[in-house]
């Protein structure tokens, strides 16, 4: 089925043009990954597409049976109602009455729950209650009676993303789901349960993200989008990266032959022939198409850059007995630990288990409840936090470097000008002269990030550096940071970037313990999927908290609450009955005698049922663990 086709499409901004006249289509079932710089029109892109923006000239045409869900970076709510009336806002009878349900069982009223269970058993609701439990019990969503204006940035990204998960499967037969950086505010735990959630479901999807893992899993094509054009590459991103590479070496011999031609033509036209026949009309209005291949410039910038470090002497950071907690939440417990020069460090644990608490102590933003921290006296930190950039008015964007430094020092004795550096990290010219104020929003997180390395730190701290930049900047910043001679530490959910970077981990495992993983995230997870007590099996994980584990309790298991035992009752009915259907639907399609329209609708059936028997199997595994 044909989604959608856009011609001849064109957006600017003031003088500022975004793309010019490109054109595109989208069948049902495409995966699409779309990448571009920051400031190319990407979020402009996607808004057009969903109908909350218009663009200046050409077409859109999207399917009337198609429904178009956009999940954008900053999402919209209405600030005064409820999470539950945010997330269920359909004005349904299913809707309203999972609603209702779900309020009631928070609460344990069971005069609703009762009065709930009955709508719920007229509206046959419960298959679609049951992929709303685990969107929210996944994305960790549970006081649904909050009112959505005091949620944190990354509270509100997480309700946003439930709300849309949930929307897509309400009663929508053909959605294009769009997606703006959907894994940022995530924790790993969340982007893995996400890109298995969207590999699994049947959806047409155009995904905007920086995570190369994600994209890899689910997505199935990239499109690069410049000013002017949209180059589609099937696979995954490495087969990307080749593909790219040999078009641009192809675009590069082309622009060679181009100019060649170009001088020649040059020194025809500089002669001004006086007759002005048909024939040397038409050769200068080709002299003007040669002209413009010939300035063409393509290809990525790359990042070449031997850093002259501030100097680092022996003694870099040590932490002794450490202990840290907010009221009866337990953050660091007698952390101990002694930082060496060169060393590459990435953190990892759950929201909320002091991850960021971790890096402001070592910092001396925060001060522990006790123990010591020395740092050493050559210590320079570069911390770049996610409170983002601080800027006192608004100024160019050349004045907001050269106001903390004219130049950087280079290894070779050398330096690079303000408007060179600039230039390194993907500013041009023209941009460097533009207002911060006018930056996109990953062009402010570039800058941000640039300024902290302007400053020639010898201590890097970056606390989730990916979020909103976009590819060719992130392998910017990877070749710096691969470069870098100093100390590192990285707070990131983006495991390709970790992967390339670090030596080791700092496992949160939450209430004050922390491990050392000696190895990559690719690494540890691979560690933990082969045993699920990697603590106990892995002799090459060490504890780094050294104090005594806290003491178990034989606690008895949470009890299966009414809602959850009706829900597991009606699993216990549905599978068998699912399975027999399989089974039936297999003998059928095997027997060899059924008409082509019939053997297609089981075709579609089949898959229908094995994707229904994947869910509820993950669920009624989930609750058998309480039972």
């Amino acid at each position: 089925m044909h989604y959608v086709s856009v011609e001849g499409l064109s957006k600017s901004y003031g003088i500022q043009p975004l793309f010019s006249k490109i054109s595109f289509n989208i069948e049902e079932g495409d995966k699409i990954a779309l990448v571009a710089r920051n400031g190319s029109g990407k979020t402009t892109l996607l808004r057009i597409l969903e109908g909350k923006e218009t663009a200046d000239e050409g077409k859109v045409w999207i399917n009337k049976d198609v429904d178009v869900v956009l999940f954008e970076q900053e999402p919209v709510f209405d600030e005064t109602k409820s999470i539950s009336d945010n997330i269920f806002y359909h004005d349904h009878p299913v809707m309203n009455a999972i609603r209702a349900y779900e309020l009631a069982s928070e609460k344990d009223d069971h005069d609703k729950i009762s009065e709930a269970l009955g709508l719920m058993d007229d509206l046959n609701a419960w298959d679609f209650d049951s992929k709303v439990k685990q969107v929210l019990g996944k994305l960790n969503i549970h006081n649904l009676d909050q009112i959505t204006g005091t949620l944190s940035g990354g509270q509100r990204k997480r309700v946003a993303l439930a709300r849309t998960l949930i929307d897509i499967g309400f009663e929508h037969k053909h959605v294009l789901l769009i997606m703006d950086e959907p894994t940022n505010h995530l924790d790993l735990s969340m982007v893995e349960w996400l890109e298995y959630y969207l590999d699994k479901e049947n959806v047409t999807l155009v995904l905007v993200t920086h995570d190369r893992y994600f994209l890899d899993t689910v997505c199935t094509e990239i499109w690069d989008m410049n000013s002017d054009d949209i180059h589609v590459y099937k696979g995954d991103y490495a087969n990307y990266l080749e593909k790219k590479a040999a078009r641009i070496e192809s675009e590069a011999a082309s622009i060679d032959k181009a100019r060649n031609t170009y001088r020649k033509e040059l020194e025809w036209m500089r002669k001004q022939p006086k007759a002005r026949t048909t024939k040397s009309k038409s050769r200068q209005d080709n002299f003007y198409e040669v002209e413009k291949k010939a300035k063409q410039q393509i290809g990525e910038e790359d990042m070449q850059l031997q850093v002259k470090m501030s100097r680092l002497g022996g003694k870099i950071a040590e932490m002794k007995k450490v202990y840290k907690s907010y009221g009866d939440k337990v953050l660091l417990k007698g952390f101990d630990y002694t930082f060496k020069k060169g060393e590459r460090i990435g953190i990892v644990g759950q929201n909320g288990a002091g991850k960021s608490t971790f890096i402001n102590l070592l910092q001396g933003l925060e001060q522990p409840d006790s123990g010591k921290i020395n740092i050493g006296d050559t210590v320079i930190f570069g911390n770049y936090s996610q409170q983002g950039l601080q800027v006192k008015g608004d100024m160019r964007v050349i004045e907001f470097v050269k106001n903390i430094a004219e130049h950087f020092p280079l290894a070779n004795g050398g330096s690079l000008s303000a408007a060179q550096f600039l230039e390194l990290f993907l500013f041009t010219p023209d941009k460097q002269y533009t207002y911060i104020s006018k930056l996109s929003g990953g062009e402010k997180k570039r800058l941000h990030l640039l300024s902290i390395l302007f400053r020639n730190p010898n201590f890097l701290v970056l606390d989730e550096p990916t979020n909103d930049l976009d590819l060719p900047t992130l392998g910017v910043l990877e070749n710096f940071l691969s470069e870098f001679p100093g100390c590192l530490i990285i707070i990131s959910h983006d495991r390709y970037f970790m992967d390339r970077l670090i030596d080791h981990l700092f496992i949160f495992e939450g209430n004050g313990v922390i491990r050392d993983f000696p190895g990559t995230y690719s690494q540890y997870r691979q560690t933990v999927d082969a045993s699920p007590d990697s603590r106990s099996t892995d002799s090459n994980q060490n504890t780094v908290a050294v104090l005594a584990e806290p003491e178990k309790k034989n606690e008895p298991k949470r009890q299966l609450s009414f809602k959850e035992k009706r829900e597991f009752e009606l699993l216990e009915k549905d599978i068998p009955q699912l399975n027999e259907e399989k089974k039936a639907i297999t003998e059928k399609m095997a027997s060899g005698s059924l008409p082509f329209d019939e053997l297609q609708k089981l075709s579609v059936r089949i898959l229908e049922v094995e994707k229904l028997l994947d869910e509820k199997e993950i669920r009624w595994l989930e609750l058998s663990d309480l039972v």
